[in-house]
């Protein structure tokens, strides 16, 4: 299924980079199990704390296109240097902060940006400039999988850690495990001989590769389906937690269903990049979207068991940070590779808007209504139009490398 990485090259760059999305994503998609207990301990509401996560999302999508510009420009590897000295810092301090202002520098800025400068744009984006054609959909499964694999461990170790250490322990422990990141960033840009040099897809300078595709109809259908999927996964990442609570159920049930999610996406990262060297992009981003409607559907009609909960963690995950490869590959396709990091990073800006939303009208409508009813109705109608804004994208058909080759 992933011959195309067997060479050693190919497959330690790919996996180098998988294993820093591992610890950027992990740490950052954990947050969620901690706002009750910061909430108790600071008497902040839990309002104001999805206000500092919102701005977390936000910041975390606004680094991306200027790392990715950086990384296109400089190089990779200071980037992910900064990024991951970042995110250790503002996990670090984050205990020592007990107004929202604190907590939105701790968590809104300093580690939501090391970890946004440490995430898709950059890691894809260096990645395809060292690997050959053949292997870059695939291996983007496999980077994409990483991030997956972060949240499945991160997230029971953390509930664990909470129990025993405390939040501000548990915390403290997720700074050192952060920097576990600064060894990899080596092995992914370090030794240039073993750099794999594809062919330069792209024409243009800078300013005019991106004004171009700023005008291009199909990037712009592609930033409003990806607008969505930051709305769901950012609402959930952050309020599934809560949503358990209001179900009388145990906090170790959060815990296990952000793990199942992140289990589950390992399968569909690796099922997307093979889907991605064998379909039109834009037909699996439409079929990932249009399930997570049809999804949200079930479980509000389902009793909020710890099953039901379970279940709809497996389903959510299959799609949940699936929708990075093919998006990222449709970026590929329009635009070429040279400025990948950073046009992809600017979807990955437009994602986080919608993130911003769906962390913080979760808060709004948890304290206006008392529960997320409004917010799955809006997740749902949001999925549907992100299934179909996808159709119209001009996209060149998928030639298989066998083709190619003849």
């Amino acid at each position: 299924m992933f011959k195309e990485l067997r060479q050693p090259a190919v497959l330690f760059t790919t996996l180098a980079a998988a294993g820093i999305l591992m610890v950027t994503m992990g740490t950052r998609q954990s947050l969620g199990l901690f706002i009750n207990p910061i909430t108790e301990s600071t008497g902040l509401t839990i309002a104001s704390l999805s206000f500092a996560l919102a701005i977390g999302q936000l910041m975390w999508g606004a680094i991306q296109p200027v790392a990715g510009a950086l990384s296109d420009r400089f190089g990779p590897q200071q980037v992910l240097l900064w990024g991951v000295l970042s995110l250790a810092l503002g996990v670090a301090i984050t205990p020592f902060m007990s107004s929202v202002w604190g907590l939105t520098v701790s968590l809104g800025l300093l580690m939501a940006m090391g970890s946004g400068a440490g995430s898709f744009s950059v890691l894809l984006g260096a990645a395809a400039q060292r690997l050959p054609l053949e292997a870059r959909a695939s291996a983007s499964g496999v980077i994409n999988a990483g991030g997956s694999a972060g949240q499945f461990v991160f997230a029971p170790i953390m509930q664990k850690c909470i129990q025993v250490f405390g939040w501000m322990g548990a915390l403290w422990v997720m700074a050192g495990l952060a920097l576990s990141a600064l060894p990899l960033i080596a092995r992914l840009t370090g030794n240039k001989k073993e750099k794999i040099t594809p062919t330069q897809a792209s024409s243009g300078n800078f300013w005019q590769s991106v004004g171009e595709a700023m005008q291009n109809p199909s990037y712009l259908l592609l930033h409003l389906g990806f607008f969505t999927c930051g709305f769901h996964i950012a609402f959930l990442v952050t309020h599934l937690p809560g949503e358990v609570g209001l179900c009388g159920l145990p906090p170790s049930v959060a815990s296990w269903s952000l793990a199942l999610i992140g289990l589950a996406n390992i399968f569909g990262s690796l099922y997307a990049g093979y889907c991605v060297s064998r379909y039109r992009s834009k037909y699996v981003l439409a079929a990932m979207y249009g399930s997570r409607a049809l999804l949200v559907a079930w479980y509000l009609m389902m009793p909020r068991t710890e099953w039901t909960f379970y279940l709809f963690a497996i389903g959510l995950g299959f799609t949940w940070l699936a929708t990075v490869p093919p998006t990222a590959a449709i970026v590929g396709k329009l635009f070429g590779i040279r400025y990948l990091a950073t046009l992809f990073g600017l979807t990955v800006f437009t994602h986080q808007i919608g993130g911003f939303l769906g962390a913080y009208l979760g808060g709004l409508a948890i304290t206006r209504f008392g529960d997320y009813n409004w917010m799955w109705y809006a997740d749902m109608a949001l999925a549907t139009i992100a299934a179909i804004a996808n159709l119209p994208i001009r996209e060149a058909k998928v030639v298989s490398p066998r083709l190619a080759a003849g």
